[in-house]
């Protein structure tokens, strides 16, 4: 029995806080919940190392990153494509 798997990759949309480092970008995402007794929205907020193999991202951008294979410690995300460049 073959079973075809999907692209089960996750993909999150965030800014770019940091690209200090070298083919890395530090990306924060942002996502709105629900407080399940209040039904008030609230912010949660997590960054995310990711891989930026020719340094085009800068400071602002906002970007799409994809998960990946491990590649160092703290690096399991990749660049997929810069949404919006910073004005």
């Amino acid at each position: 029995m073959v079973e075809e798997r999907n692209n089960l990759k996750k993909v999150r949309t965030g800014v770019v806080v940091s690209d200090k480092m070298d083919k890395s970008i530090s990306v924060l995402v942002v996502r709105k919940i629900k407080h399940p007794t209040y039904k008030k929205f609230y912010n949660r907020s997590k960054k995310y190392i990711a891989h930026d193999p020719e340094n085009t991202c800068k400071e602002g951008d906002t970007v799409k990153i994809s998960e990946c294979r491990k590649l160092s410690k703290t690096k399991s995300w990749y660049l997929v494509e810069v949404v919006e460049r910073k004005k």
